[in-house]
């Protein structure tokens, strides 16, 4: 029983680092997928012609603007776009492949 206990205690032994890099995989995976969301849904309304020009131009930027500081963000912590595309077993991952 020692024996299964020490091994249960080192598996839970955890580097700081790794939990911190973990922690914002996970929070940029869910903010990258409320950006495309969010992009999706402003296409939409641009393609209905809900949006005035001045609407759609503020629109575009902010959704730049989110993009450039998910690429910052992604540096920051040595992440690319691939490392947020979680995978969730059969159904398939978090996010779009890109190009598809």
């Amino acid at each position: 029983m020692s024996g299964e206990a020490s091994t249960t205690a080192r598996r839970l032994e955890t580097d700081p680092d790794t939990v911190e890099r973990d922690l914002i995989k996970l929070v940029l995976s869910l903010v990258e997928l409320l950006r495309q969301l969010m992009e999706r849904t402003a296409l939409h309304r641009v393609d209905e012609g809900d949006l005035s020009e001045d609407q759609e131009e503020r629109v575009g930027m902010t959704l730049m603007i989110l993009q450039e500081r998910m690429a910052e963000l992604c540096d920051r912590y040595d992440l690319t776009m691939d490392d947020l595309n979680i995978d969730l077993g059969p159904l398939g991952s978090l996010l779009p492949r890109h190009g598809g």
